[in-house]
């Protein structure tokens, strides 16, 4: 594993942060760089937010495969709580170690003096109950305790309760968890953490300030078009300028849910499935589900597909052009 210091190199400048994370396949820009930067040697978390599809988690995911850490996910819902996030005992071999005990009582007993001596040693085996050996790390603990570090991703944060907002206070801010019967724990190496979050729902101040905001918007057509063509490196540059185009002009239109980046990446695929090398009109009506979500928007978009398709064909067409010196 990368020592700390090694990893302090790699994240050294937002240019080297962001040639490193195109170097796994993530396109980011200037700002999703330099946040990565200073929150890896500030040693706080980013809180990402943005719609759904527009590269949070990728993010998390890319700098794990850049940095060589492993990544520990932690998948956020509601009635999330510290047994499913940080640690819980193992029962069933706690409950077989009683049994065991329960049949050797009277050897476990047999030299002990009087009634205090026989609860002090029962007291030893309780304590053993509740060590090392009997418990299950989840998720948060697994992150603390990575020797050579980790990229710890909580996952649609906003989808967690305000109570389990309060338990991660202790995480965040002091790299530590403390579990009653065995102490505080302390990361060594603290872990490159982010937050992930859709905003449906707002996050409590106390979060808000242990960490780095960073907001992912949906691309511009210029970044838009290095990640495809990272990502689908088979379209060529005509069809690459079209198809996002075209997924630009449909963000300017009223719809229930606006097509993020990963479903131009979607469409990008099928299209190069379908073996098209532009934008027709039969093949666009035919995939518009690749990239909407409710039919409604479907059919708002099947209703403006002339001029939409138009646009996107001039888009493809002047980079096609040659260039007059």
């Amino acid at each position: 594993m990368p020592a700390a210091s090694a990893i302090r190199e790699r994240l050294g400048s937002a240019g080297a942060i962001a040639e490193g994370l195109e170097s796994v396949g993530y396109i980011s820009s200037r700002a999703i760089a330099t946040a990565v930067h200073v929150a890896a040697h500030l040693e706080k978390p980013i809180l990402v937010e943005g719609s759904a599809g527009v590269g949070k988690t990728e993010l998390a995911l890319s700098v794990g495969r850049y940095l060589g850490l492993p990544l520990v996910r932690l998948q956020c819902y509601e009635g999330l709580d510290e047994s499913k996030a940080l640690y819980e005992w193992k029962y069933g071999k706690q409950l077989l170690y009683t049994q065991i005990l329960k049949d050797r009582m009277s050897d476990v007993l047999r030299d002990a003096d009087g009634f205090d001596g026989a609860m002090a040693r029962l007291h030893e085996f309780g304590d053993l109950f509740f060590s090392e050996e009997f418990l299950e790390p989840r998720p948060l603990l697994r992150a603390l305790r990575e020797e050579g570090g980790a990229v710890l991703l909580i996952d649609e944060i906003d989808k967690s309760d305000e109570e389990f907002e309060a338990f991660l206070l202790e995480v965040l801010s002091a790299h530590q968890v403390t579990i009653p019967e065995l102490g505080t724990v302390h990361a060594d190496m603290p872990p490159v953490t982010f937050l992930t979050s859709n905003n449906t729902r707002d996050l409590g101040d106390a979060l808000k300030r242990r960490c780095l905001h960073l907001h992912i918007p949906l691309p511009e057509a210029r970044l838009e078009r290095r990640i495809v063509e990272t990502r689908v490196p088979e379209t060529g540059e005509a069809l690459r300028r079209q198809l996002v185009d075209f997924v630009q002009q449909l963000r300017t239109l009223e719809l229930r849910k606006l097509p993020s980046i990963s479903e131009t990446i979607d469409w990008a695929r099928a299209l190069v499935l379908l073996n098209a090398h532009e934008l027709e009109r039969e093949l666009v009506r035919d995939t518009l589900n690749v990239l909407l979500k409710f039919e409604v928007d479907v059919e708002r978009a099947d209703r403006e597909l002339p001029a939409l398709l138009a646009h996107a064909r001039r888009e493809g067409g002047a980079a096609a052009a040659p260039r007059l010196a």
